[in-house]
């Protein structure tokens, strides 16, 4: 009985589930793979800046979910903890302030890559394109929040 709780609680310590909501991104292009090891069949390809969510982390590997929903294992050395979220609407108009009157900056079209920059009012976010420019984005227009 000792034996089987010692066990149990190694096994918990190996793969620990990711904190609730927990967002990374790819640091440089990686493939994502069925199961937590190089041998593993690697299923696609992943860009650089895409954002996962962490499930479950494992020693070199993570369990992660991607913007589809899929769940894929990727080497925890490809990740980063920078914040970057994926446009899921077909457009998402990013504002000057998080006010739907506001004048856009710009629009970013389904699958363009944003950096999260801080939380804005309620269902909105502050974002960077990579050119540079900044506004509010509703949080419903993108995923990786």
């Amino acid at each position: 009985m000792r034996l089987r709780a010692t066990l149990s609680m190694l096994g918990m310590l190996v793969a620990l589930p990711a904190a609730a909501l927990d967002y990374l991104s790819v640091a440089e292009p990686a493939l994502a793979y069925d199961s937590p090891s190089r041998q593993g069949t690697p299923l696609y390809a992943v860009a650089r800046g895409t954002p996962v969510e962490a499930i479950v982390v494992l020693d070199a590997w993570v369990k992660v979910r991607d913007a589809g929903g899929e769940l894929v294992w990727m080497e925890k050395r490809l990740l980063s903890e920078k914040r970057m979220l994926i446009v899921s609407a077909e457009r998402a108009q990013v504002r000057v302030q998080a006010d739907d009157p506001a004048p856009v900056v710009f629009e970013a079209e389904r699958d363009v890559l944003l950096e999260y920059v801080e939380a804005g009012p309620s269902g909105w976010v502050k974002v960077q394109h990579r050119g540079g420019q900044q506004g509010y984005v509703k949080v419903v227009q993108v995923w990786g929040l």
